[in-house]
């Protein structure tokens, strides 16, 4: 299974980049594909245009909630991880994917790789 954070989204829905590729690959072999409710709350906020809006909701008709374990999980990574300014939301979709034990579809590599100690696999 792959998690798809925010900014591999964004780039996913755009025909012909490299994530687009990659997502296209997976598809081919049928791997199960997602995305927290977090990061999808993330790629809402735009700027987005409607085709792209349409693409991603076709992809992740149902978002993984944020359960009341991914916030204890999000927390003592926060905390474990240098209780970092801004990170809280990347703590948040690492908590979900690690739960899910999904893989992380990432842009922003270094911004995930304090978690893989903590049972982050990123894609």
């Amino acid at each position: 299974m792959i998690q798809f954070d925010t900014n591999f989204l964004i780039q996913a829905v755009l025909v012909g980049s490299a994530a687009h590729q990659k997502f296209q690959g997976w598809a081919q072999t049928q791997e199960i594909c997602n995305i927290s409710s977090i990061a999808w709350a993330e790629f809402l906020c735009g700027p987005l245009d409607g085709a792209s809006e349409s693409m991603a909701r076709q992809i992740f008709p149902l978002p993984e909630p944020f359960l009341a374990a991914d916030a204890g999980l999000a927390a003592r990574l926060f905390n474990q991880t240098g209780r970092r300014s801004r990170s809280l939301a990347d703590c948040m979709i690492a908590a979900v994917a690690i739960r899910c034990g999904a893989r992380l579809a990432t842009n922003n590599v270094a911004d995930f790789q304090a978690f893989q100690p903590y049972g982050l696999l990123l894609a």
